[in-house]
């Protein structure tokens, strides 16, 4: 049995096409459809199921799948062992939210690259159902999502992190809101604001549809309501700082604003009946080869 022949079994069944995995790997489809043939000669049974140019396993190759990703984690480990002098090497493709990207990779990449400087990370800015379309293509390795709560048994999760959608001003814009909508500031209770209320002070926010927006909007709509913002902008970090300077209210993870909270550069709106809970998650897929790059990159970031 050849391991090349395993290898590209591999990438057809993860990528649902012979196309797509020939040019992965940079053969000829011609070359993969030989590779395929000789493991099915070899074996005695179909692997794939052909129908109209889509590609799915039988129930013979969904077996040797679990069998090949064994075979491929085996020797990875071989080639580790019998290579420990050499540095772990490869490239790894994540999608993910744009408002994590940038915090996570002011956190953690300067130590990743420390740790592991063999592997080239490439992050893709992504909404949640693109996300979940590359995955299932085998487009990306893994993705990191910002939504609300996500479980599928086709996924596996390597960790999540419960966090929050907050409303937030500039100080100045934040008493002036306040006192236009006759609050003391008084404990939270006295504090909390109608959404009625608020919607009359202009918005800054991500696009319509991506993650923590998508949910605040499903909010407003139970309620018969909708904002219509004066800018809408995928850089959470740049919403920010324009919240800061005045320009108007945001909406984005407590991860993102804590420390300008905490600084008193913005200030925490509280909002009545309008939690939004909202979940950090890394996700792959059940059938993904788990190679070493990948599996140092999860283990690095979930830490």
């Amino acid at each position: 049995m050849d391991i090349r022949n395993i290898i590209t079994f591999v990438h057809v069944a993860e990528m649902g096409s012979f196309t797509k995995a020939a040019n992965f790997l940079g053969y000829s489809q011609s070359t993969v459809s030989f590779q395929i043939k000789q493991l099915e000669t070899e074996f005695g049974c179909q692997l794939f199921e052909r129908i109209n140019h889509s590609v799915t396993l039988t129930g013979k190759g969904r077996e040797l799948l679990e069998y090949a990703h064994r075979i491929n984690q085996l020797t990875d480990e071989m080639h580790e062992v019998m290579t420990q002098d050499h540095q772990i090497s490869g490239s790894v493709r994540i999608a993910t939210a744009d408002s994590l990207c940038a915090s996570l990779m002011r956190e953690r990449f300067v130590s990743f690259r420390a740790k592991y400087p063999g592997i080239m990370l490439k992050l893709i800015p992504a909404g949640t159902e693109e996300m979940f379309r590359m995955i299932d293509c085998n487009e990306v390795d893994a993705i990191m999502t910002l939504d609300s709560h996500i479980y599928n048994t086709d996924y596996m999760l390597a960790k999540e992190e419960k966090s929050e959608a907050v409303f937030v001003a500039a100080p100045e814009m934040a008493k002036k809101i306040m006192t236009e909508c006759g609050k003391n500031g008084d404990g939270e209770e006295e504090a909390a604001i109608s959404i009625y209320q608020l919607l009359a002070y202009p918005f800054l926010l991500t696009e319509r549809g991506m993650s923590y927006r998508r949910l605040l909007d499903e909010k407003l709509a139970a309620q018969s309501l909708e904002i219509k913002p004066i800018l809408e902008i995928g850089n959470a970090d740049l919403l920010a700082d324009l919240a800061e300077q005045g320009a108007g209210i945001t909406v984005l993870p407590d991860f993102i604003v804590r420390e300008r909270i905490l600084q008193g550069r913005l200030v925490r709106l509280q909002v009545k009946e309008m939690e939004l809970e909202i979940w950090k998650q890394m996700i792959y897929h059940r059938k993904k080869w788990m190679s070493k790059p990948l599996e140092c990159v999860i283990r690095h970031f979930c830490e």
